[in-house]
């Protein structure tokens, strides 16, 4: 999420979301800090977005509880904001707006305008924001495919608008350790065709759902392999639908048929289009892979077809996913050497286009890790620039542009807020760790009764344990526990009145070191005291 501000208004462009780690258990996503847009909510104009991906609108349903503005998108990607915010029961209380590339949005001070890039996904564009000093450009992600599937990339309107004097740039970075230009999609669906006519029995095609172009040449491949296709996964379901109905997604009448439908045909007559490339432990192709799909089993002589990169972090989900499958008799397609993916974002020589197309005085790199936003660094000064004229900028940085000069702002809130059952909660340090202790050590459980006029302990303490150690193998050493904890405890109780605190930290102090000196591990205790 980025934001633009002159005098008393605010563009905003892009609300995204990042997927947790391992590290962060029971989290679900992680979404922008907009406090800062909460307390300026008056100055806001709008919120535009660039394109369709999850790391640009997956936020929305959570930003739009907190901010009541306008949204606005291509037709693609307000589609698919559309059926995010029904999922949420938010469609009502929000103003979508469809713009096109020729539309021009003008405010006292600012204006919007856009120009059409080459992406992954139909009706990505870049965005300019005129202001008084000179037009600020947002890339949006990109790449410049001559041969594309879908509208090409509009290099005489980012030339145009460059050529008018752009105040400052700021562009995906995402392929900036990459030399040459990004592969042209065009190679990508003649490699899926050649792979199809490769393979005789079924095909399982796994892919990102929102890679809506490449949906289009896997249908194509399919008419050409005269195949049925079946869809499967709740978002593969959703985006196809979405697509089918805006007409970038076309097919014949009859070609798409039932997943329950799929044994009426001869094996080399299927194709079936799934969620699952990365390995995902809850995706369709995962569940296919383990037994677990109540619908799709796989058979001795089908390929199945990895059409991605694997996102870093998702290799070891993804190896295990191919072990299986190959396991069950399936014939694994997948890795560059196929050609049948192809990123959507730019490399070096892409990177380097744009730079000179736009030609900007300030520039800020955006959008991928730092060594990533260093890389495009050094491109833009090979172009031209001097070092004093690009800004590495962190989470909560702010950039103050004049006409003849920049300098760093002041800092804004910013940073991780995260979503959890889905609710909005500030990031909990401690509470993650608390979950990480018991994902690494589990837990110890104490229950105790305690007259409180006496301290005196009328039943147990008794131990239950989850996690730390199988209870049927280990009750010896959980009644030495309760043996060595009684005798501290009935010590405590004869030195002075019953002090709940003590009583719940001397607990903790004894398991912590009984178990350490005898397991090794030093599980989270929680005692449970009851008092009479």
């Amino acid at each position: 999420m980025y934001g633009i501000e002159f005098r008393n208004e605010i563009i905003i462009i892009d609300a995204g979301l990042k997927f947790p780690d391992s590290k962060l258990s029971g989290i679900d996503y992680i979404i922008p800090d907009v406090s800062y847009l909460i307390k300026n909510q008056h100055k806001i104009k709008g919120l535009f977005l660039t394109h369709g991906h999850e790391d640009h609108i997956g936020a929305l349903p959570f930003v739009l509880r907190q901010l009541k503005v306008p949204v606005y998108g291509g037709p693609l990607t307000i589609g698919l904001v559309r059926a995010k915010l029904e999922e949420y029961r938010m469609l009502e209380q929000t103003e979508l707006h469809v713009f096109q590339e020729n539309d021009r949005f003008a405010y006292k001070h600012l204006a919007v305008h856009f120009f059409r890039t080459t992406h992954s996904i139909p009706d990505a564009f870049g965005i300019v924001v005129d202001t008084p000093y000179g037009a600020v450009v947002h890339t949006g992600d990109f790449k410049f495919d001559f041969t594309p599937e879908d509208h090409p990339a509009n290099i005489a309107k980012m030339a145009s608008v460059g050529s008018k004097g752009v105040l400052a740039l700021l562009a995906d970075s995402t392929n900036s350790e990459k030399d040459g230009f990004t592969l042209s999609e065009h190679r990508v669906g003649n490699a899926i065709l050649e792979t199809f006519h490769g393979c005789q029995g079924r095909i399982l095609f796994a892919m990102f759902a929102s890679n809506v172009n490449r949906l289009q040449q896997v249908v194509d491949a399919a008419i050409m392999s005269n195949r049925k296709i079946a869809v499967l996964g709740r978002s593969m379901e959703r985006v196809f639908a979405i697509g089918q109905d805006l007409g970038y997604i076309r097919i014949p009448d009859g070609m798409l048929i039932d997943i329950k439908q799929i044994d009426r045909y001869e094996d080399n007559r299927i194709l079936i289009i799934c969620t699952g490339s990365q390995g995902e432990p809850n995706a369709a192709l995962s569940r296919i892979a383990s037994g677990a799909h109540r619908s799709v089993s796989i058979y001795p002589g089908d390929s199945v077809v990895f059409s991605s990169s694997p996102i870093p972090g998702n290799g070891p989900n993804i190896n295990r996913c191919i072990d299986l499958l190959m396991r069950a008799g399936a014939n694994v397609i997948y890795g560059s050497a196929f050609g049948i993916h192809a990123s959507g974002h730019g490399c070096r020589e892409d990177l380097k286009l744009m730079l000179r197309f736009i030609q900007p005085k300030y520039f800020i790199p955006i959008h991928g890790e730092y060594r990533m936003l260093l890389a495009h660094k050094k491109l833009a000064m090979q172009t031209g620039m001097n070092e004093e004229q690009v800004f590495l900028m962190n989470l909560g940085d702010t950039l103050s542009v004049y006409r003849n000069r920049a300098k760093r702002g002041r800092n804004i809130p910013a940073g991780e807020v995260i979503v959890s059952n889905g609710e909005i909660r500030t990031f909990e340090e401690e509470l993650v760790e608390e979950r990480e202790e018991l994902a690494q050590e589990g837990i110890v459980i104490v229950v105790m009764t305690v007259d409180v006029a006496t301290g005196q302990i009328l039943a147990g303490p008794d131990i239950v344990t989850r996690g730390f150690v199988y209870m049927q193998d280990a009750r010896p050493l959980l009644r030495r526990a309760e043996m060595a904890l009684r005798r501290s405890l009935k010590k405590l109780g004869e030195q002075g009145p019953y002090d709940s605190n003590a009583w719940v930290k001397t607990t903790n102090r004894v398991l912590r070191r009984f178990f350490m000196r005898e397991v090794g591990r030093a599980p989270h205790i929680m005692p449970s005291i009851l008092e009479v």
